[in-house]
C-alpha cells in the first residue's frame, strides 16, 4: 500500500512539472508586438523595422519560422534558445546561408501570399506594410 502512496504521489509531481513546463514555454511567447530589427546586418536602413505579433501567428507551429538545420532537418523545438534571425542570415547569401532579405521574404512573404491565394486571411504582402517608413508601425492601407 505504501508502495502504491509513493507511486502515485511521484506521478502527481511529475504531472505538476510537466504542467509547469508547458506554462513556461508558453510564457515565453511575448505577448506584445515586437519588432523585428537587425542593424548589425542592415547598416544602412532602406525601411523601418518589421513589427511583429506572435498573437496573430498563434495558429501556427513554432517551427514554421523558428528554426535550425542540421543536415538539412529543422531540429528546433519549443524550448529553445531563440536566436535572431540576423544571428545566422546575413547582409548576402552564401552557397549554406540566403541573406536575412531572402530569407524574410522567402518565408514571411511567401506564407502571406499562400494564405491570400487559398483564401484565408492573411498578413500583409506590400512592402510598407510591413517596412513602414518611420514610426515603427505598419503604413495605413
Amino acid at each position: 500500500m505504501m508502495q502504491f502512496v509513493r507511486v502515485r504521489s511521484i506521478s502527481r509531481v511529475i504531472l505538476i512539472l510537466l504542467g509547469a513546463g508547458v506554462a513556461m514555454a508558453a510564457s515565453q511567447v511575448p505577448e506584445k508586438e515586437i519588432l523585428i530589427f537587425t542593424p548589425e546586418v542592415f547598416k544602412e536602413r532602406k525601411h523601418g523595422p518589421v513589427p511583429f505579433a506572435h498573437k496573430k501567428h498563434e495558429q501556427l507551429e513554432c517551427a514554421q519560422c523558428h528554426h535550425d538545420y542540421k543536415d538539412g532537418t529543422n531540429v528546433w523545438k519549443q524550448g529553445d534558445e531563440v536566436k535572431k534571425c540576423g544571428a545566422c542570415h546575413k547582409l548576402e547569401s552564401t552557397e549554406e546561408m540566403p541573406s536575412l532579405e531572402r530569407a524574410m521574404h522567402a518565408h514571411c512573404l511567401r506564407c502571406h501570399k499562400d494564405r491570400k491565394k487559398a483564401g484565408k486571411k492573411a498578413g500583409p504582402a506590400v512592402c510598407l506594410l510591413c517596412h513602414p517608413k518611420t514610426d515603427g508601425k505598419p503604413a495605413k492601407k
